[in-house]
């Protein structure tokens, strides 16, 4: 631990309103949708201002303001006595210069902190309270404690119909939103909980080659080990300015992007920081999520997935009906047409987990290669009929074949290659996928048929490997339910770049391999609406 020097205890300057000037600094710490600020201990103001490390400052500069929780340090490598430091997150939104002088204040309480209290009491809230809350949330006006209270308030104290709906709006009210001045606009989305389901990079081509307008924004991975926008990252840049998106969107009718920076909903992607690491996805903040983000994206018709199975997060049909209806009340109340569909949770869509085995995967429908895995290519030529039966020129019934034909064609390839050029592609070649460099196998203890898969635990592996951060890590099935398997043979191979991550990664999988083999008539069957 560096000690400080008399040299380094420079008082700070006063403004006339007493608040006190420090120089700022950029501390290169990833704090993930927090913003921290870092004060060294010696420091005269935190003396002077009677500051605890965890409380709520106010940082402005010309006008800019942000709050950010408090990091008292006792290191000058990180920042001295005279300067106020700022993570890479908080630094880049109060939109400063590496010196500048920064006021620096005890931040004021957020006024939604009342309503939050009741809520954690159980009461039920209104429109009005839900969007303060969301808006001081949006505004990092909560600290990660009072924010993790407002998710676990309500995953415990499950909202009502009409809350979610309040949620929703409150979501989309703090935040941009996109209007593409068209009559149409579609997107797809799935629930998620199915390892591999990237059918959305699929059906976006397919649905955009036929000349709808889809502009396709979506999340990072909450539970999973890989969302679309972190397998589309292995292809093209997700991070695009709403400058850019719309410019793409405009000049090819999609595009594949993360919805971050073009801030839709924004207090969605600060609560995914944490249910992240809490894996929680409850059904109101679900609702809320998905729909929020798809009204601030302008869209006008929606197909949603929910997949039914044993492990999948909708565990049977009369758990799927009901959470159906709650997403049709929101998304009616907000003026959105919604076509809910209920397909095959029983097991991993595609072959790969992880984003490059899941880039992999979608290449290889998009060429109609023969490796390509046809559970991935039916789905998704389904999910996007169903989008493409929006068109008043379609008839019912007619949107398989229609999506079936631009991709055998090549038109959604095409597609696809356009947009990851106007993305600004990374150069993936499916062919060679570099995936991590260490890896192990797991294999068949007996001979059987695969009569199940567990999905969380298949994830579970797969993020233990490193996906989705470490985007060539992940897990590589080999067989599907109801194939036969021989003692020895290989279920599935692990995929990692660093030791510790492989190693959890086979502490998981001897704990369970996620993988069952028994007889034929061992296999679930599941009610699907395909």
């Amino acid at each position: 631990m560096d000690k400080v020097s008399h040299h380094d205890r420079i008082p700070a300057e006063q403004k006339p309103n007493g608040l006190a000037r420090l120089s700022l600094s950029r501390v290169l710490i990833d704090t993930y949708h927090e913003n921290v600020a870092y004060m060294h201990r010696d420091n005269p103001v935190y003396r002077a201002e009677g500051f605890k490390a965890l409380s709520k400052v106010a940082v402005r500069i010309d006008g800019r303001s942000i709050l950010a929780t408090l990091n008292v340090v006792e290191d000058n490598s990180i920042v001295t006595c005279a300067k106020l430091g700022l993570s890479k997150s908080a630094f880049t939104q109060l939109g400063a210069i590496e010196g500048d002088t920064v006021t620096v204040s005890q931040a004021e309480p957020p006024e939604s902190i009342g309503a939050l209290h009741r809520k954690l009491a159980g009461e039920r809230l209104g429109l009005d309270e839900f969007t303060a809350i969301v808006q001081d949330i949006a505004e990092h006006r909560y600290s990660k404690i009072e924010m993790t209270a407002f998710v676990v308030a309500t995953h415990r104290n499950e909202l009502d119909r009409e809350e979610v709906y309040f949620l929703t709006q409150a979501m989309v009210t703090a935040g941009s939103r996109l209007d593409w001045h068209e009559n149409l606009v579609v997107d797809k989305h799935c629930i998620g909980g199915i390892p591999g389901n990237r059918t959305s990079m699929l059906v976006v081509p397919i649905v955009a080659a036929h000349g709808m307008l889809c502009p396709k924004t979506s999340s990072r991975a909450i539970t999973s080990p890989a969302g679309t926008a972190d397998t589309m990252e292995v292809l093209a840049n997700v991070e695009l300015p709403v400058e850019r998106l719309n410019s793409i969107v405009r000049e090819h009718r999609a595009c594949l992007a993360w919805g971050g920076t073009a801030h839709l909903s924004p207090a969605d992607d600060v609560l995914i920081s944490v249910e992240r690491p809490l894996s929680l996805d409850s059904p109101g903040q679900m609702v809320a999520s998905i729909l929020s983000k798809k009204v601030a994206a302008g869209s006008t018709h929606l197909v949603l997935d929910i997949p039914i199975g044993p492990s999948a997060k909708v565990r049977s049909m009369q758990e799927a009906q009901r959470l159906r209806r709650l997403f049709e009340y929101v998304a009616h109340r907000m003026k959105l047409s919604l076509d809910v569909v209920i397909t095959d949770g029983r097991q991993p869509i595609g072959w790969g987990i992880g984003p490059v085995l899941e880039a992999r995967d979608v290449m290889r429908v998009l060429e109609n290669d023969p490796r390509a895995p046809m559970d991935l290519r039916q789905k998704a030529l389904r999910l996007a009929g169903r989008l493409i039966e929006a068109d008043p020129d379609v008839r019912g019934g007619d949107g398989f074949a229609i999506a079936r034909d631009i991709l055998d064609s090549g038109r959604a390839l095409s597609k696809m290659n356009d947009i990851i050029q106007a993305q600004g592609s990374k150069g993936f070649d499916h062919n060679h996928p570099q995936l991590g460099a260490l890896s192990f196998e797991v294999r068949a203890p007996a001979s059987g048929v695969v009569s199940g898969f567990d999905n969380f635990q298949l994830a579970r592996i797969a993020r233990f490997a490193g996906a989705p951060m470490v985007k060539n890590a992940g897990v590589d099935l080999q067989f599907k339910l109801g194939d036969k398997v021989d003692e020895g043979e290989v279920l599935y191979r692990v995929y990692a770049s660093f030791s510790a991550d492989l190693e959890f990664a086979r502490q998981a999988s001897l704990r369970s391999s996620g993988v069952s083999l028994g007889r034929a008539e061992d296999v679930p069957h599941v009610f699907v609406e395909f």
